[in-house]
């Protein structure tokens, strides 16, 4: 009987430290159980779903262009968009711009028998033998389009951890109408353009647009009729859009 305690007692001596160090490689498991069910859970917020949908909704944006890369016009543009989302991700838009031509800071002439370089007037850019011509190529007024988009992209930004930015992206392209050259000889012309785009949703109505796109028509020019020049202008353009109606039932 001692022998049979004597033995019982040694195996509670080696099963002791065994059982504790597997408790300790275990570690705190009150600290797992807390994340699972702590406030780091309930601020990020799992990315599944729509929060905003388009589909038979119409899209009011004003927004303020402007043109990059200019050799002789930099153009500030002043217009609207309207769009009617088919489905999530098609819609079909009509908009239209008035673009103030501004003489860019490229612009150089200079005199060939030595008297350096200078910003040109409007009117050295605008005349030619003291007529009025599109001398300068890219100086653009009114610019309008129809435009098929197609947003393939939606998803979510998470900021700061805590909020989340819903937002997405389109494409476009479609057929353009503008008029080009200085106001004395102003012509209409037809072309086309595409682009891309953002999104980023604030509420169920009111989103902050972002768009890039490239314009692209054909001049001709007046000093030589049968010449011209191909042009691509590249745009950019921010906006507010506004979406009516303005509560939409969220998807299950």
């Amino acid at each position: 009987m001692q022998r049979l305690s004597l033995w019982l007692a040694l195996a509670s001596l080696v099963a002791t430290p065994v059982f504790a160090a597997s408790e300790d490689e275990a570690g705190d498991v009150s600290e797992v159980d807390k994340d699972s069910s702590g406030p780091l859970k309930d601020r990020v917020r799992p990315v599944s779903g729509h929060l905003f949908l388009m589909d038979g909704r119409f899209e009011v944006s004003p927004g303020i262009g402007l043109s990059l890369r200019d050799a002789f016009w930099q153009k500030v543009g002043f217009g609207a968009a309207f769009t009617y989302h088919f489905t999530e991700e098609v819609g079909l838009s009509a908009r239209a711009s008035y673009n103030l031509a501004l003489i860019s800071g490229a612009a150089q002439i200079c005199d060939p028998v030595g008297g350096g370089c200078a910003t040109p007037t409007e009117a050295e850019l605008s005349t030619f033998d003291g007529r009025a011509a599109n001398v300068s190529f890219g100086r653009m007024s009114l610019l309008t389009s129809v435009d098929l988009q197609w947003a393939p992209l939606y998803g979510k930004l998470a900021l700061f951890s805590e909020k989340i930015l819903n937002f997405n992206m389109y494409v476009l392209a479609g057929p353009s109408f503008l008029m080009y050259g200085p106001p004395a000889a102003s012509r209409f012309t037809v072309g086309g353009n595409v682009g891309v785009g953002f999104r980023f949703f604030f509420n169920e109505w009111l989103t902050l647009r972002l768009e890039v796109r490239d314009v692209l028509y054909f001049e001709e020019n007046d000093r030589d009729p049968t010449k011209g020049s191909f042009r691509n202008q590249l745009m950019t353009e921010v906006g507010f859009s506004m979406f009516f109606p303005t509560i939409f039932k969220e998807e299950g």
